[in-house]
């Protein structure tokens, strides 16, 4: 995850790089498949924002907001973890929303 943090550290908070994220992830998940169901996690998740404010206007707060709470999700995930620490950052994907 350092990798895809690194990257979305230097992107634009718009539509395009949440759907560019998903592509790596997808990216991530073909080539490492052992963490091809946290890879789904945080596709879904963002895919659903990207579905909720496609063709809409998208509130610069509401961006800002869903890029910063993105990144430190992606920035809470530890990829080398046990088992148990695994499943807590699959858990707390799961739970998560990028905007309200």
């Amino acid at each position: 995850m350092n990798d895809l943090h690194a990257w979305l550290s230097e992107q634009h908070h718009g539509l395009r790089t949440f759907r560019t994220f998903q592509q790596k992830l997808e990216t991530l998940g073909r080539d490492d498949p052992e963490q091809r169901g946290l890879c789904r996690l945080l596709s879904s998740l963002v895919g659903s924002y990207v579905e909720a404010f496609d063709e809409a206007p998208l509130p610069v707060e509401v961006a800002d907001g869903a890029y910063q709470r993105l990144m430190t999700l992606v920035a809470s995930i530890d990829l080398n973890a046990d088992a148990d620490r695994r499943l807590a950052d699959i858990n707390r994907v799961a739970e998560s929303r990028l905007w309200q």
